[in-house]
């Protein structure tokens, strides 16, 4: 069969694909008008501050009604606050804690109020779908990607957790998007750089991961489901990724569970489609590390063979157009059935007319009002204090604090390389002398200093660097003299230089009587199976992630200005 126009615009609304640059690029133009786009997703690199997101959105807006686009395009984001949050910058959205800071305060009203907030400033500045929250439950402590992303490891816990954010995202207008079934919680491998396997049957998961998922389908249901890319063999049969299996998407998710809203896949440019689906014989010319895009445009078909809606392909121009006309190709051929892409086209549409409405709706909402902007932050600023004052643990204490201000203190910080490729931003990132990619949250640590400088008499900061092979003991020199050490990890459990280097510092502390602090920046985990290193700490807390409020609510728990209440919400890192 040849497609016809509308069949072609059909198509079009079943892709959301992002784009380079903070102005429109011609690749996004020619999407919105010559294949029909419509959904949109918006990265970190996309956004500058809350007026520009707005003057770009509404021109992207004007370019699909310019096309002849019957319903404006929904536009998405990674926004699960905490790490991943792609519009929370200094003069765009406000920071709030993640899932699992905020699991750690230990209220779901606290989760409710800070995700209506950004909500309410996403759907501001012209933004209807968030990509969060995260459902996954943190069964396996040593998984690279999801972490702190995660409410915690008790399924109930992370249900409750679930149901409050998809409520206060969608009250303020914004479809959520629980993420990333049917759980990538219980794997040590990252689905941006591979396959996760798991080894799970079908009554696993639902004692398990599917409990957050069904907390997100029952009572007032999710607008929107994302499928992650993990292997579940005992279930489906082979290595498929479930994001392109009909027993995952269709016979579990659609069936059994009984969801009927929308179901998106997560990026299929991550390496366990991209680099898992194109042909074996043009794998063996490429580099061992390399793809020609063949996976992506594979992937998008079977993905819309499995039962998905809405394929996402977040970066490449020439992978975004493959897929689409992949997807003409099955329909022209029979592979992929035009009935099965109407039924997807419904569920699309309804999901868009709830959250985006008409061209008269969105004409309304497409003034920026700098003073309405300003309001609005200033409330959310105080309520994100508030959050953040809510989030630290104190795990222990030996009675050494609050720290006095009448001293020198030595702060230690790890040196910042990647940390993932769903908290590393595509564009955002620094990069060392031998080309590896260095995460740009150097400025939290930064700001945890000027935040020690601000209580202290004086500090000095020692960036720790991983030994190079054969050196020496790292030099401890800066302690003398110092009142006490704060001695900031980072997910030392899977860089354990970073404990070696922390036994160093605590071996002169104690020769010196300086008591040493411990903070857990990231994941709690860091001192896992290192009992050692807990027993000559003084103290240890944790913050539940590296963002700057998080680092400043530490530093204001260790002098005393506020009390630590946060509880850590897994098994693994209490005391």
């Amino acid at each position: 069969m040849v497609l016809s126009d509308d069949v072609k615009r059909e198509i079009g609304q079943l892709f959301i694909l992002g784009f380079h640059g903070q102005e429109v690029s011609d690749d996004i133009r020619m999407l919105i008008k010559d294949y029909h786009l419509g959904h949109i997703i918006l990265m970190k690199r996309n956004v500058k501050d809350a007026a520009q997101t707005k003057a770009l959105l509404n021109e992207l807006q004007q370019i699909a009604k310019d096309a002849g686009h019957a319903t404006p395009l929904m536009i998405g984001t990674d926004q699960e606050n905490g790490l991943v949050s792609a519009f929370s910058l200094p003069n765009a959205g406000t920071q709030f804690p993640g899932a699992m800071a905020l699991a750690a305060a230990g209220s779901t009203e606290l989760a409710y109020q800070t995700s209506h907030a950004i909500a309410q400033e996403l759907k501001y500045v012209g933004i209807q779908w968030a990509f969060g929250p995260v459902a996954d439950v943190n069964s396996d402590p040593r998984n690279p990607v999801i972490g702190v992303r995660s409410f915690g490891d008790d399924p109930a816990t992370v249900g409750k957790y679930v149901r409050a954010m998809t409520d206060a995202y969608e009250a303020a207008g914004v479809a959520a998007s629980a993420k990333h079934f049917p759980g990538h919680g219980d794997t040590n491998v990252d689905s941006h750089l591979g396959l996760p396997r798991i080894e799970k049957t079908l009554d696993d998961l639902r004692a398990l991961e599917l409990v957050p998922f069904q907390a997100a389908i029952a009572e007032k249901g999710t607008a929107s489901i994302m499928t992650g890319h993990m292997a579940l063999p005992k279930i489906i049969g082979d290595d498929s990724p479930s994001s392109l299996s009909r027993a995952i998407t269709t016979d579990l998710l659609r069936k059994e569970m009984g969801y009927e809203g929308v179901v998106v896949t997560d990026c299929l440019e991550m390496d366990a489609v991209a680099k898992m689906l194109y042909d074996k014989e043009a794998a063996a010319a490429m580099e061992a590390d390399g793809h020609d895009g063949r996976g992506v445009e594979v992937g998008s078909v079977r993905a819309l063979q499995a039962g998905a809606d809405v394929v996402m392909i977040c970066h490449t121009i020439k992978w975004q157009r493959g897929a689409i006309e992949a997807v003409y190709r099955a329909v022209e051929d029979g592979s992929l059935s035009l009935d099965t892409l109407k039924k997807s086209g419904k569920r699309v549409a309804d999901m868009k007319a709830r959250f985006v409405g008409s061209w008269d709706d969105l004409r309304v909402r497409e003034q920026f009002d700098e003073g309405a902007w300003g309001a609005m932050k200033a409330a959310h600023k105080t309520l994100s204090a508030e959050a953040y004052e809510r989030v630290v643990a104190l795990v222990k204490d030996t009675g050494v604090l609050p720290l006095k201000p009448d001293g020198k203190i030595v702060l230690f910080t790890p040196e910042l390389d990647s940390l993932n490729k769903a908290v590393d931003d595509a564009e955002g990132v620094l990069r060392g002398p031998n080309g590896a990619v260095r995460n740009t949250v150097g400025a939290s640590f930064t700001s945890m200093k000027t935040a020690i400088a601000a209580h202290a008499k004086s500090v000095a900061h020692v960036v720790c660097e991983k030994p190079k092979e054969g050196q020496g003991r790292p030099k401890t020199d800066d302690i003398e003299g110092a009142a006490a050490v704060v001695f900031a990890l980072r997910n030392a459990d899977r860089a354990e230089w970073q404990l070696d280097y922390l036994r160093s510092v605590l071996e002169a502390a104690r020769s010196r009587g300086v008591p040493v602090v411990l903070l857990s920046s990231c994941a709690p985990y860091d001192i896992m199976g290192a009992q050692d290193v807990l027993d000559a700490a003084d103290a240890y807390l944790a913050s539940f992630e590296y963002t700057r409020e998080a680092l400043e609510a530490a530093v204001r728990v260790i002098f005393g200005e506020i009390e630590a209440t946060g509880k850590v919400p897994v098994k693994v890192g209490q005391v």
